[in-house]
């Protein structure tokens, strides 16, 4: 029995109100992202999105969130380069972009002369959030996952209480004891100011069974699915009835509500 099987036979007390929440990311980014994933919102298969700021429809797809209230956290974006900013903050983000991405294992050391970049370009698209959806962001995640980075973590850059995405789940085996074990340590600091899912895993496109069993977790965990619908293989599984069916009696949750901490979703205010 694997790891994940393990975590679902422990389930005892099964809840009749059990959902999954299936995130989409880059809401915004362009319009083929934007529309791809409303069609899957539309259609039930979707519960929220993460939204870019400062992309090239980042203007839209807010307006959009608001005319059909979907609930939108907002998705750091450090790596990719703005299409839609003001320079002085586009420098800020190729300065980070530059050591981010200059090494896969750049983002797990502090760089404190950085400090006031990651700062800028954090306040920067906090800002430009509640300029778009009308109020702050009570939910955070990052482009290619960058804000667990080493700064974002020690510099307290995101408002405490508000909830932010963990680590995907790897069982044993998947990935190595250190990549495991700082992964769970990243958990550790961010769930000392943040509210957080039990479990986040990655869209199995390709594996049934798969689905099925992270599916199963949510009788009793708070489990999130991150998608991204521009993809083919995303967008043809969350778009079949082969997706609702695998899901049984476990809900799509309608927004990104935790079990023990429901909030408003900024978007929606």
């Amino acid at each position: 029995m694997n790891s994940l099987q393990h975590e679902i036979s422990q389930s005892e007390n099964q809840r009749p109100d059990a959902a999954v929440i299936v995130n989409a990311d880059d809401w915004g980014r362009d319009a083929d992202n934007t529309n791809r994933t409303l069609e899957c919102v539309r259609h039930g298969a979707v519960s929220s999105v993460s939204a870019m700021v400062f992309m090239q429809d980042s203007a839209r797809a807010a307006q959009l969130a608001r005319e059909h209230a979907i609930d939108a956290g907002l998705h750091l974006n450090f790596t990719t380069p703005f299409s839609a900013s003001p320079a002085p903050l586009a420098g800020h983000q190729r300065r980070l972009a530059r050591f981010l991405r200059s090494h896969r294992l750049a983002p797990i050391f502090y760089n404190p002369f950085l400090a006031s970049s990651f700062n800028y370009v954090v306040q920067a698209q906090i800002e430009e959030y509640e300029r778009l959806f009308g109020a702050p962001p009570a939910r955070f995640d990052g482009h290619h996952h960058m804000h667990l980075c080493a700064n974002l973590l020690f510099q307290n850059l995101l408002p405490s209480g508000t909830i932010v995405r963990r680590n995907f789940f790897f069982a044993p085996g998947e990935k190595s004891f250190f990549n495991r074990q700082y992964r769970a340590w990243q958990d550790r600091i961010a769930t000392r100011r943040h509210r957080m899912t039990d479990y986040f895993f990655l869209l199995p496109a390709d594996s049934p069974q798969r689905l099925k069993n992270i599916f199963d977790l949510a009788y009793e965990f708070d489990v999130e699915i991150e998608t991204h619908p521009v993809a083919v293989n995303d967008y043809n599984l969350l778009m079949s009835g082969q997706f609702i069916a695998l899901a049984g009696d476990i809900a799509i949750a309608r927004g990104y509500t935790l079990r023990s901490h429901p909030v408003t979703p900024g978007a929606l205010a």
